[in-house]
């Protein structure tokens, strides 16, 4: 299909190769589409959508519902819901990561979409796992965006990084779950859309094997007994109107139906959630990346603001800036759609590695070059004057919004040791042949006495040629 598209202009400008020979026309057609409602429709109004919020901050702006609704008639909603899903609209996960990256150009374009977090990890969730009955209840409504919901694991008492330690106690008495204890940054429900939470809980707290403890469960976000306690701001910004909240769970009532997929399955059920949904941020962050970079260009070739009398863009270190932030999206850009196709091709599981590369690699550096954009502006870009502080403050949430690097990067380094074994005796192997050809060759001394394979304890080597 590459030869089918003008590369030469946006939105398949810069797109790799490989990935352009993927792009079916269904996707050819949505990505452009994606790319002209971002460029006419979200861009220029993103001074509107801040006004309306300011005047409102915990209710949906009406500029947003309205976008929402037209982007439905479009056929724009749910993009991100794989093509094996029979409400999807059709797109592989590569396919998508095309249109994410577009719609990562503002913050909220997404949302317009129904693309947004944590939308699209828990539809995908219900999709997946929940029962008819539970589907028709919520799914459906999600998928139209007749409310929203939140995504509810993370506590305050324990440690992050390992979720087999979440503690919130979920009992089951009769026909019933009575939940007690804390989470935090679940969206918050002063905005009335906010109708539903996936909760993650501890219901077995004796089973010996820890992975089977916990459970999922559907909340409704009014139930008698679920407390807000505040909004939690995220670097000082309080991200209405659905902002990241502290709750109390107190004698919460909910009906043992409400459990997903059943009881002791929440990490089954989060694995497969942090699939696609895990690095739908990074798709996003690429975007908002090459918005920023603009900046840097417009600001870089600004004749208004001449440094000792030249462009900022004119001195060779701003040039070599420059050159590596493209050079450094570019390279993200290829670890997420390298991502996206693995999963496409090999499955969720079998992407475990490259999920985690795009979480750990992805956030860390677009943070890196949004504030050297910021760079470019002085003073000036830490203020309003530019979107790039915000961008700069989302990059650095989504570091943390799936679990601390360290946790991707331990996960990473133990899959790695677990090959070690076969790394050695394929060196020991070398070390094998070589000495065998240094027999052939008559340089039994010359092997002994050289230091190459110091490395190795060759007196353990059995020969095996």
């Amino acid at each position: 299909m590459a030869s089918q598209i003008d590369i030469t202009v946006a939105p398949f400008k810069g797109l790799p190769a490989w990935v352009l020979s993927k792009l079916r026309p269904v996707a050819i057609e949505k990505i452009q589409a994606v790319h002209d409602w971002v460029e006419t429709e979200c861009i220029p109004a993103e001074s509107i959508m801040k006004a309306q919020l300011a005047k409102d901050r915990w209710h949906t702006p009406p500029l947003m519902k309205q976008l929402r609704e037209k982007a439905k008639a479009r056929g724009l909603f749910n993009l991100f819901l794989p093509h094996h899903f029979p409400e999807s609209p059709g797109l592989t996960n590569l396919e998508y990561a095309c249109c994410a990256e577009i719609m990562g150009r503002v913050y909220w374009a997404a949302q317009t979409m129904n693309c947004h977090a944590p939308e699209t990890g828990n539809i995908e969730l219900l999709a997946k796992y929940a029962n008819d009955a539970q589907k028709k209840q919520w799914l459906q409504p999600l998928l139209n965006g007749d409310f929203s919901s939140a995504y509810s694991m993370t506590e305050p008492e324990v440690a992050s990084s390992d979720a087999t330690t979440i503690g919130i106690r979920m009992e089951k008495v009769g026909d019933e779950y009575i939940i007690n204890g804390r989470k935090i940054f679940g969206n918050v429900n002063w905005n009335p859309e906010m109708q539903l939470y996936i909760l993650m809980g501890c219901t077995d707290p004796d089973n010996k094997n820890p992975w089977n403890r916990h459970s999922m469960l559907l909340v409704p976000a009014d139930t008698p007994g679920l407390t807000i306690v505040r909004n939690l701001s995220i670097m000082g910004y309080d991200h209405a109107p659905e902002g990241h909240g502290e709750y109390v769970y107190q004698n919460v009532r909910i009906p043992a139906s409400n459990v997903i997929l059943g009881p002791g399955r929440a990490f089954e059920i989060a694995q497969g959630r942090l699939g696609p949904g895990r690095i739908h941020h990074c798709m996003r962050l690429i975007g908002q990346c090459e918005r920023a970079y603009e900046f840097a260009l417009i600001r870089a070739t600004d004749e208004r603001k001449k440094p000792r009398g030249r462009l900022i863009g004119d001195f060779d270190s701003n040039i070599e800036r420059l050159a590596q932030m493209r050079l450094e999206i570019d390279a993200l850009r290829l670890v997420v759609f390298n991502a996206a196709d693995t999963m496409d091709t090999y499955g969720n599981k079998a992407g475990r590695y490259v999920i985690a590369q795009s979480k750990i690699l992805v956030p860390d550096k677009i943070a890196h070059i949004i504030d050297e954009c910021m760079q470019f502006y002085g003073g000036q870009g830490l203020t309003q004057h530019t979107p790039l502080p915000e961008m700069w403050t989302y990059a650095r949430f989504v570091r943390l919004a799936d679990g601390p690097d360290a946790a991707h990067r331990h996960q990473v380094g133990r899959d790695q040791l677990k090959g070690a074994a076969q790394v050695r005796k394929r060196h020991e192997r070398y070390y094998l042949i070589a000495k065998e050809l240094k027999r052939l060759y008559g340089l039994e001394e010359e092997l002994a006495a050289e230091c190459t394979w110091e490395y190795l304890d060759v007196s353990a080597i059995k020969s095996n040629l």
